[in-house]
């Protein structure tokens, strides 16, 4: 692509040398860089691109974005100067990449909890359909069939844009998207067009990140300020916040609840542990999922469904067939009677949520044993408070580790532990080494009752000192099934 068309979506500062040049790639990695790409140098939260020019000049790099100019100008290279590279990124990515936000139906998703299940089971719904489908998600990415692994939620925006342009080259029709709040902050989704957003819920995390409350939020709000008009916003209206996200949006404002008066209106009528029977504006259905939390998901994949031009019986017929996404309330019944369920909750809500929804199918009948941790070099503060959640929902508590990272794990533990009163301390116990911790829990378990092991899901390693180990949650719990 010729570079002053590359340009046609920013306002450069200042342009040095010549922009009628062609341009083969363009890259924020210098490493990555290949003769005739532009590199762009971004001021990131760990580097700043702007030391990585002269290597990127080495490796071919034949025009440099930046927000300073280097004091050696090369007069065979052209300088793009402009006030925020981090914003200019993405939209010079999606232009290189053929806009393919234009061609394909884009829908995000963001909240704390419920991301992954939502954007799931949107793919899954619009494969169901016969779409070609795309996924961009925590677990994995996809287009169409084809899984394309995945290191963060959201992709950097060069990886984005560029997986994004082969799902529109290969046909997708409608792609869903996790959209984290440190992807809204550092602005990686800059420049793309969505058809829709959802909003799940917000609750405490990533204040390691954020710092406060306030700023979590406003990273979230923004995605739904950006939203073009022609688009649709679609609300949790259960969460405090909910209409907090979508005031200053210019979108179409649409809400779901499980309690309150919405365009997409849900309640429970059963549960089990094998799902609920569930009525969505006046239709009844059973799906295999269970829980509250998840009954707000389902309502709003039933809702951007419809949003999206799907008629309501189909799609709850389609949401009827559908089962729940790897490590998210994953129940296995052992050969003794009782019930594991390996769960991804690593916040203080997404655990009260898990056991309420264990305590609904229970009713009293059966004891519940918790397996938590927590993950090293994130927010403390979260700590003692999922501890006290989790003795407080639970009738014996196992404290363990988690992704200690660069952390001791013990030092976690006792983190956790500061959160516990007397009482509370009778019924938990603390095994550093996980395997053991959930094989205690088994031990413990009686016909009847349910071992929550929380906080990893669908992860199949544990992080310590920079090197991740293979551990798979439920790997550990079909090996002591076995030995039943």
């Amino acid at each position: 692509m010729i570079l002053s068309e590359l340009l046609q979506k920013i306002q450069p500062i200042r342009i040095v040398g010549d922009t009628d040049k062609d341009i083969t790639g363009v890259n924020i990695d210098s490493r990555l860089v290949e003769s005739g790409h532009l590199f762009m140098a971004m001021k990131g939260t760990q580097t700043d691109g702007h030391a990585y020019i002269p290597a990127a000049l080495q490796k071919g790099a034949t025009a440099i974005l930046c927000e300073t100019l280097p004091e050696e100008i090369n007069n065979a290279i052209t300088y793009i100067q402009v006030a925020d590279s981090e914003d200019v990124v993405g939209k010079v990515a999606t232009t290189f990449y053929g806009d393919p936000t234009t061609k394909i139906d884009l829908v995000g998703v963001t909240g704390t909890n419920g991301k992954t299940t939502i954007a799931t089971l949107l793919y899954n719904l619009f494969q169901h359909f016969g779409y070609k489908t795309g996924l961009i998600s925590t677990v994995c990415n996809y287009i169409d069939d084809e899984a394309i692994p995945t290191e963060h939620t959201t992709p950097d925006p060069i990886t984005l844009n560029k997986l994004l342009g082969r799902m529109a080259d290969e046909g997708c029709k409608y792609v869903f998207m996790e959209v984290s709040s440190h992807s809204i902050e550092q602005k990686r989704i800059s420049g793309l067009k969505y058809a829709g957003g959802i909003f799940t819920n917000l609750t405490r995390d990533h204040i390691d990140y954020h710092k406060t409350m306030e700023n979590y939020l406003k990273a979230k709000k923004k995605f739904f300020d950006d939203m073009p008009k022609n688009a649709f916003s679609l609300t949790n209206l259960d969460d405090k916040n909910g209409l907090v996200m979508t005031q200053n949006t210019r979108s179409k404002v649409y809400t779901y609840s499980l309690r309150s008066l919405s365009e997409f209106k849900g309640r429970i009528l059963e549960s089990h542990f094998d799902g609920m029977l569930l009525e969505f504006n006046n239709k009844e259905f059973f799906a295999q999922f269970i829980g509250k939390f998840n009954a707000s998901n389902l309502l709003a994949v039933f809702g951007a469904a419809v949003l999206l031009g799907k008629k309501e019986e189909d799609v709850l017929l389609a949401l009827s067939t559908l089962h729940p996404v790897a490590g998210r309330f994953d129940a296995q019944r052992s050969p003794s009677g009782y019930t594991a369920i390996v769960d991804y909750a690593h916040t203080p809500d997404a655990l009260v949520n898990v056991l309420n929804a264990i305590h609904e199918v229970l009713e009293g009948n059966g004891k519940v044993i918790t397996v938590v941790g927590a993950g090293g070099n994130r927010d403390k503060g979260k700590r003692p408070i999922m501890a006290k959640e989790s003795a407080r929902l639970s009738d014996k508590l196992i404290i363990t580790s988690d992704n200690p990272r660069f952390e001791e794990p013990q030092d976690i533990i006792n983190d956790m532990l500061a959160g516990l009163d007397a009482e509370d301390r009778k019924k938990t116990i603390s095994i550093t080494d996980r395997k053991e911790a959930i094989r205690t829990a088994a031990m413990l378990a009686e016909k009847g009752d349910v071992i929550l092991i929380a906080g990893k899901g669908h992860e199949t390693y544990q992080d310590i000192k920079g090197v991740k180990h293979h551990f798979d949650d439920k790997e550990i719990i079909k090996e002591i099934f076995q030995q039943q």
